[in-house]
């Protein structure tokens, strides 16, 4: 395979790459949970992103302490991949930008991505991206640190197009349980779990506002957790059908017994991966230029899913065809 060019150089000239995420989003809050989750990647690989949570995971009172713990293991030996993001609190509450301050200063470096909840606009998420880039020029961080937007109101979802467009954004997260208690009841409880969240018009309506608005843009939509953690083949079907269903590529994981589950049932089919590696080794022989395999032809366009594709089947621990596997033993910095 000539190796010169990757395809990364080649498929998005003149445009942005998609974020190549892991399917899976594991939240933690508590220190022993965050080591724990910190141990679990450490074994498995980056398989999943943890997010260590600042906003429920804060005891009252306590929030600065915590901001500070998290920071410290972010920065730590444990981070042993930098796949490790935070959420903070909402920007209607006084102390984030105080949290934001400790996270930046003493982890900016290493921060995976930040984690924004509750926005009610455009005009909130905007706000906050002004505080941590103003705090990433304070602190001398080069490197972006990509933000993720939790749409869990109302007023997000109707700006949501708006949100994606902002060049920090990385992800759009769909925050389902806020998300129907902000209608006041309007929205019945059985729609914060299956089949309900999959079958009330107003959560359909929002899962798809929110997929196409981030997919429409170059970036992740992370589905909702699932509340169901004792039975995998729960938490496998919801993220099966977020994935088949919905266009969502990412989940959020609650419990350690629900990253598996979520990891396999986002992993593309293994005869997609295989025709994917064949199409892609084709292409590099022929330096990307347009080939046919079994009659059909394929260009970059095409090329392009079936890149994204293979990330996606490498992201998941998907067992890579050898040739293809080069692409990312050889990948530009």
């Amino acid at each position: 395979m000539n190796r010169a060019l990757h395809p990364t150089e080649v498929l998005y000239a003149g445009g942005k790459p998609f974020p190549s995420l892991a399917a899976c989003e594991h939240f933690a809050g508590s220190e022993k949970l965050i080591l724990k989750a910190l141990e679990l990647q450490a074994r498995m690989g980056p398989l999943f992103d943890i997010t260590a949570d600042c906003e429920d995971g804060a005891p009252v009172g306590r929030e600065r302490e915590h901001a500070k713990l998290v920071a410290a293991l972010i920065d730590s030996s444990a981070n042993r991949f930098n796949r490790v993001g935070a959420r903070i609190h909402p920007v209607h509450h006084p102390l984030w930008p105080e949290e934001l301050e400790i996270i930046v200063s003493q982890a900016g470096p290493r921060l995976a991505y930040l984690v924004l909840p509750k926005a009610e606009s455009l005009a909130d998420v905007e706000k906050q991206i002004a505080a941590l880039e103003e705090l990433r020029t304070r602190y001398d961080i080069a490197r972006p640190i990509p933000v993720h937007v939790l749409i869990e109101t109302p007023g997000a979802l109707h700006e949501v197009w708006q949100i994606a467009q902002l060049p920090q954004v990385e992800s759009l997260d769909f925050g389902l349980m806020d998300f129907v208690s902000a209608h006041h009841g309007a929205i019945p409880a059985t729609a914060m779990r299956s089949p309900g969240q999959f079958l009330h018009p107003l959560i359909v309506r929002a899962k798809c506002e929110i997929a196409a608005a981030a997919l429409g843009n170059g970036i992740v939509p992370a589905h909702n957790v699932t509340t169901e953690f004792r039975d995998p083949s729960v938490v496998a079907a919801d993220a099966r059908r977020a994935r088949e269903e919905f266009g969502y590529l990412r989940m959020w994981s609650i419990h350690p017994n629900q990253i598996e589950p979520i990891v396999t049932a986002m992993q593309p089919d293994l005869g997609e991966v295989e025709e994917a590696g064949a199409i892609l080794c084709a292409a590099a022989e022929n330096d990307w230029g347009p080939i046919q395999i079994d009659g059909r032809l394929h260009d970059r366009a095409s090329y392009r899913y079936h890149w994204e594709l293979l990330q996606r089947a490498h992201a998941t621990g998907v067992a890579l065809p050898p040739a293809a596997s080069g692409f990312f033993a050889h990948r530009p910095a």
